[in-house]
């Protein structure tokens, strides 16, 4: 199938909850037809080596990305980071902190779940991880394989979600926080999903923290986001970026990989704006990493 212009710029592998291995996430991409895809796993870069590694095999350009979890007054604030030095000492020291808080947060839940009379043991837990960034997914998981509940909707409806009762708040990094990290590590900040989090405050505040980019092209956004989200955009000098978030074929309520794509120029945008911050931080004449709104997104 012939390539087709521009790509899906938020997908996830095994290295986090995506069912696919990168390998098989770039060998989609190809069937698919997609030139482009951005890697985007929650809290890890445990699949970009892989990804970019046979990306080549496949004619397909990899974007090295990742998405943080914030969180906003109460609310789940994810952020994309594009072209992020995924190598760098920075990035890796702070997912390592990231991933030991996981880790004492699963361990937090499992003896809720065991006070309230679910046997659940992190020996039932770990196996499901796979090298992934352990979390409330693999407890519903092992609750369901041990016949505790009859469904992961059920495990996180009934015990897992917040105000539920084996619920453990995780470890709070604000979204400003998030933002500086990403650009601090050579990359693109974007916001994901804003329909998802239901307040347009929060895109103004990050924008003049140093946000670059807004994801107003998304599965879940009605026609009427999309297009208060582009507005706001424009105004705010942010990049328009789009993509499926997806994390595996045939999964109930989530989109299949390229069903949100965006063109070619936006693709030639974010590069863009990576080449300004690499710039900057070596040192370079190109524009210095500043306020979005004023050139980056605009490049």
């Amino acid at each position: 199938m012939p390539a087709v212009k521009g790509g899906d710029l938020h997908t996830h592998t095994t290295a986090s909850d995506g069912k696919l291995t990168p390998h098989e996430l770039v060998r989609l991409a190809h069937r698919k037809g997609l030139a482009t895809i951005a890697v985007t796993d929650h809290d890890t870069v445990d699949g970009l080596e892989e990804a970019l590694a046979v990306a080549s095999l496949y004619g397909i350009e990899v974007i090295p990305g990742i998405e943080l979890s914030t969180e906003w007054e109460g609310c789940d604030v994810h952020l994309l980071g594009y072209y992020i030095d995924f190598q760098g000492d920075r990035l890796r020291s702070f997912l390592q902190q990231r991933q030991e808080a996981r880790y004492r947060r699963c361990l937090k839940i499992i003896a809720r779940l065991q006070e309230l009379g679910y046997p659940v043991t992190w020996e039932d837990v770990s196996p499901l991880v796979r090298g992934q960034a352990v979390g409330r997914l693999h407890i519903a998981q092992a609750l369901v394989a041990r016949g505790l509940v009859p469904s992961i909707e059920a495990a996180f409806s009934e015990l897992l979600e917040r105000g539920r009762p084996a619920y453990v708040p995780r470890y709070k990094l604000a979204p400003a926080e998030g933002v500086e990290i990403i650009r601090s590590c050579r990359g693109v900040a974007v916001l994901a999903h804003p329909g998802l989090i239901g307040e347009d405050a929060i895109i103004r505040e990050l924008a003049s923290r140093g946000l670059q980019g807004l994801e107003a092209y998304y599965p879940q956004h009605s026609r009427e986001e999309v297009a208060r989200y582009l507005d706001l955009a424009g105004e705010l000098g942010l990049l328009v970026t789009g993509g499926s978030d997806f994390h595996g074929p045939d999964i109930p309520d989530h989109a299949e990989l390229g069903a949100v794509t965006v063109g070619e120029e936006v693709i030639e945008r974010l590069k863009g704006c990576a080449r300004a911050l690499r710039s900057a931080f070596d040192g370079g004449e190109g524009e210095r990493p500043g306020r979005s709104g004023e050139g980056p997104g605009k490049l």
